[in-house]
């Protein structure tokens, strides 16, 4: 889940390192450091954000280095356990994302034969090994250095006098941009864009050896070829554009996201993946896997699925899946990951699949581990998202599971049109929620003051309950719990008091009147209600001590408006309080550890 960098070029390496860095701390900041190869090699590194680091540190010269940002994995933050790390003689350094699990065995081993570590975490075994194995030749004492490695990584690899950096992955992604006379190694694309968007993917178990003229990847110690992709994002659009916070700019790029999905999928609603090449005319029930906000898509998907399909659908969490037997006969499997590199969801399709079981990916990211092992792959349109909490990837999933539970439909042509209509319209419905989000935010701003918070829902709003209370602890530290709203009185409404607020998603379906019996329960337990209704519904307004009217929209759809306005109640409680709201503590985008 950490950051890692690579440079070789014809650059100062330093002020290259840390702006790939910058652009990459999604994915951890608890710490940071870089290793140039000038003079020796020369490592600053302690617990500080990049951009307090690019003050304290020197100006370090050579043309070669590697840098890091941590998501501590083994070890407290601290500067001792920030990365680089070094081998004995300070001649190799080390950047590392992944775990290591027999690291202590390891260390005890080298400890032995007379190495001395520094640090607690496991990544420090890693430049030890590769200094008891080095004869001369980096990549090949890389090689045998892995061999004695359990768990995964993702590694660059710099030593003194040399013209190169070795890299080597294995369950965890790691990626080489290929520039002019320069060329460089990261953990994910936007740390690169600044430089290139030509990249080749590692794949699992390569070992490469990158110099500024070119690359060259092994596996299993021949000589192979990875395709090169072209990035389509560019620069720009991992910029703030003048918003406060990547949340905010990505909440409000949601309509051109939700627009540019739609686009891409066609004009009418016909099958952009083959979904009959995945099953036999005996399929009975479908899969989804997913973890974190994906999982709630996948809540809402089994929603839409089970309703035009007329299928059962099971939704599992991928963390949960890959540890218990699993029935699975004559089920179809889709799993959903906004990175394509999310640790449990890899895991759970490689177990499916040896199961026997086609796979359809749902992701953002072209070129994903996640896109490249599974059997097809469906692509959302939300471009780079790089704020911790996911917003328009979430929408963009939706969507993309909207538009494939309509290509295979059994309902009538005239709803599919209706469906399709309004789906269309979804980009206007969704801006005239950010157009008037001045009631939004004085809710936020009042839930900003209280420690304990439900959301509740019914049917199709369920997940979006739990995906806006993910929301509101992600970012603001307010305990926050989501609820289907029946399950309240079995247990939670012994914590309701007027200091424990009930955010409630109302919709106009099979599901409202319990609805109103619900929040009149809450009332009467003195807990103050915010209420998410439909435009000129007036009972709940009744009731409610706060009322956020939303467009109306086909009750299907009512996920997607309702979630865009759960995102900006959580932005502005986290705004009122002074959280980070891009970088929440403990937390990183992208989580390839298990």
């Amino acid at each position: 889940m950490c950051g890692i960098v690579g440079y070789i070029g014809n650059k100062p390496a330093q002020p290259v390192l840390f702006k790939c860095l910058a652009r990459l701390e999604y994915r951890g900041y608890d710490s940071c450091g870089i290793a140039v190869a000038g003079n020796g090699i020369d490592l600053q590194k302690d617990r500080l954000r990049v951009g307090e680091l690019v003050k304290k540190v020197p100006l370090l010269e050579g043309m070669t280095g590697v840098g890091h940002t941590r998501w501590a994995t083994c070890g407290e933050p601290s500067a001792a356990n920030a990365h680089p790390h070094l081998d004995c003689s300070g001649c190799i350094a080390v950047v590392h994302n992944g775990i290591i699990s027999n690291f202590q065995e390891l260390q005890q081993q080298l400890t032995d034969e007379g190495h001395h570590f520094l640090s607690q975490t496991d990544t420090e075994v890693l430049p030890h090994l590769i200094e008891k194995y080095y004869q001369g030749n980096l990549e090949e004492a890389v090689a045998a250095a892995l061999k004695d490695i359990e768990g995964s990584y993702a590694i660059v690899v710099l030593r003194e006098g040399e013209s190169k950096l070795v890299v080597a992955r294995k369950d965890s992604p790691l990626i080489v941009g290929i520039g002019d006379q320069e060329n460089f190694a990261a953990s994910d694309v936007p740390a690169i864009l600044d430089y290139t968007n030509r990249v080749v993917y590692l794949e699992e178990e390569d070992i490469g050896v990158i110099t500024n003229s070119g690359i060259e990847i092994r596996q299993n110690g021949s000589v192979i070829r990875r395709k090169e992709h072209k990035i389509p994002w560019s620069v720009d659009e991992a910029q703030k554009a003048g918003y406060e916070h990547f949340m905010l700019k990505e909440i409000h790029e949601q309509p051109r996201v939700i627009r540019d999905t739609l686009i891409g999928y066609g004009h009418e609603i016909a099958p952009i993946i083959d979904l009959e090449s995945m099953r036999d005319t005996g399929t009975e029930a479908m899969l989804f896997v997913a973890c974190g906000t994906s999982y709630h898509a996948g809540l809402v998907g089994k929603c839409i699925f089970e309703e035009l399909l007329g299928i059962p659908v099971r939704v599992e969490l991928a963390s949960e899946f890959n540890y218990y037997p699993q029935t699975l006969a004559k089920t179809m499997s889709i799993v959903i990951t906004q990175s394509g590199e999310t640790a449990d969801t890899i895991k759970a399709t490689r177990r499916l699949q040896e199961k026997g079981c086609h796979v359809l990916a749902i992701t953002n990211v072209v070129g994903s581990t996640i896109s490249r092992i599974a059997d097809l792959t469906l692509y959302t349109q939300a471009g780079p998202e790089i704020s911790v909490a996911s917003t328009k990837s979430f929408i963009a999933e939706l969507v993309a599971l909207y538009w494939l539970a309509m290509s295979y439909s059994i309902a009538d042509i005239k709803r599919l049109a209706d469906m399709l209509m309004t789906l269309r319209q979804l980009p206007n419905t969704v801006q005239q929620v950010l157009d008037n989000k001045s009631g939004i935010k004085q809710c936020g701003e009042y839930l900003a003051g209280y420690d304990n918070i439900f959301f509740i829902g019914r049917g199709i709003n369920y997940p979006v309950a739990l995906e806006g209370a993910l929301k509101l602890k992600e970012i603001s530290y307010i305990h926050a719990e989501g609820y289907a709203a029946g399950e309240l009185k079995h247990g939670p409404f012994a914590l309701l008091d007027k200091d424990t607020p009930v955010v409630a998603v109302v919709a106009k379906d099979n599901t409202y009147e319990a609805m109103l019996n619900n929040i009149r329960e809450i009332k009467t337990r003195g807990a103050p209600v915010i209420a998410l209704v439909e435009n000129g519904d007036e009972s709940v307004g009744e009731m409610a001590d706060f009322v956020i009217s939303v467009p109306k929209v086909g009750l299907i759809f009512s996920p997607i408006v309702n979630s865009v306005v759960l995102q900006l109640l959580a932005y502005y409680a986290a705004e009122k309080r002074g959280c980070p709201i891009d970088f929440p503590r403990n937390l990183a985008k992208s989580v390839t550890v298990e």
